[in-house]
């Protein structure tokens, strides 16, 4: 066997075991997307549990704490596993983040304890839940940032954000539970369900411009109208709805807060839905991804020995473009001398192939995280809400020609070069 023959074969068990590596994190995203989707309905429960003091919900409560902790049980094992390989594939970035959730997950029983005994508001509860389905969005972000084949990226960035804008729907089910449970919703409350409504339609308009066909289908297929119509019934009573212009009807609490929470949970169900198939979708793709890789060991393995390669000044002319020698010419011409080459040459285009669709695909990922940083500064220095500065971000750079991304890293130098010169200053 030659090298270069040896040196392909290596080439492509590295690629088998990185995708066996992702076959693995897509079955961790499965299970991440379990637990999450049970901490989001005991969060709910939660919430209508504190509010109304223990009177509603605590049979409720206690079934959904139940499925969380066994789901809790199936993801832990499977982190585990990956945290204890011999020769760990993931990237120190995913194992730093796994290793923040950890800590996290040791504190659910210390706010369970708190919420049996009412210890803790019911926002403070559930920002601690907030807290924590952060920190497990971002294993799964880490684990798109860190794939290495631009199919599954693709398909990881999809699923992630369908996750976070699944996320804050279920952000907008407390905090819509919290205020018809209450009995009338406040001036912050308003606010921030409005802010939920705009943050996860911008996060499920990504995950369309990301998904495949198939994903845009079940996603229109599954969200019924008519539910939708419901919600957005409940939401514009919401928003009109305030402590400070009108007083609590008497049977919200018992109509509008369990229509709101069972609306809310028909739509987040029906997003569980697509998200499995999502992620069925990424398993099949990823073992698909090894059985061709496996197929093209085998392939590379019964190629026959070749011949001596050619002098060095003949194989420069490898270049179609240029004219070949003949002793060259005839090598290429040769089933034997051509065969290794050709692979060669299919491997180098399949890969640069890829290098390029993934490198798009993380040049948007880059691009995503410049305008997130840039809107934080705007909102800091400009006292605007999150919207606010994501429009003024669009404007101006509508206004200027350039492109969001440049707009933003262009905002970004500049605050850095006045920090620069504050610090001279002083």
């Amino acid at each position: 066997m030659s090298s270069a023959q040896q040196l392909l074969l290596t080439a492509i068990r590295c690629d088998i075991d990185n995708l066996s590596h992702l076959a693995t994190t897509a079955d961790i995203v499965g299970d991440i997307s379990r637990f999450i989707h049970m901490l989001q309905r005991e969060r709910g429960a939660s919430t209508i549990y504190l509010v109304s003091q223990g009177q509603r919900f605590k049979t409720r409560r206690d079934t959904y704490r139940q499925h969380s902790q066994q789901a809790e049980i199936l993801m832990r094992h499977r982190l585990e596993a990956l945290s204890e390989e011999a020769r760990p594939q993931a990237a120190a970035r995913l194992l730093r983040r796994i290793a923040a959730v950890w800590y996290a997950l040791d504190e659910l029983g210390a706010l369970r304890e708190a919420i049996d005994t009412f210890a803790i508001t019911p926002d403070a509860a559930t920002q601690a839940f907030n807290q924590l389905t952060s920190g497990l969005l971002a294993i799964v972000f880490e684990a798109a940032d860190t794939s290495i084949d631009p199919d599954i990226t693709r398909t990881l960035v999809a699923i992630f954000h369908l996750m976070q804008g699944k996320e804050l729907a279920g952000q907008e089910r407390a905090c819509g539970a919290f205020g018809f449970t209450h009995g009338h919703f406040d001036e912050p409350h308003r606010a921030l369900l409005n802010q939920l409504m705009t943050d996860q339609q911008r996060c499920f308009d990504t995950f369309v411009e990301f998904a495949t066909p198939e994903a845009q289908q079940a996603w229109q297929k599954e969200l019924s109208p008519r539910t939708l119509s419901g919600i957005c019934h409940l939401r514009d009573i919401a928003c009109q709805r305030s402590s400070a212009t009108q007083s609590p009807q008497k049977d919200t609490p018992d109509t509008l807060g369990e229509t709101w929470y069972e609306l809310t949970t028909l739509r987040i169900d029906s997003m569980k839905m697509v998200e499995d198939a999502l992620i069925s979708q990424l398993s099949v793709l990823c073992h698909r991804k090894i059985a061709q890789a496996e197929d093209a060991l085998e392939k590379t393995k019964a190629e026959p020995c070749r011949p001596a390669p050619a002098p060095c000044e003949q194989l420069l002319a490898l270049n179609g473009s240029q004219p070949l020698g003949d002793l060259t010419a005839n090598a290429l011409t040769s089933p034997l001398g051509r065969s290794l080459i050709e692979l060669t040459q299919a491997q180098a285009s399949r890969l640069q192939g890829l290098s390029d669709e993934l490198e798009n695909t993380r040049k948007a990922l880059r691009e995503r995280k410049l305008i997130e940083r840039a809107k934080g500064l705007i909102m800091a220095h400009q006292e605007m809400s999150e919207e606010e500065a994501y429009r003024f971000l669009r404007k101006t750079s509508m206004d200027q020609s350039k492109s969001m991304a440049d707009m933003a890293q262009a905002i970004l130098d500049l605050s850095a070069m006045l920090k620069r010169k504050d610090d001279a200053k002083t």
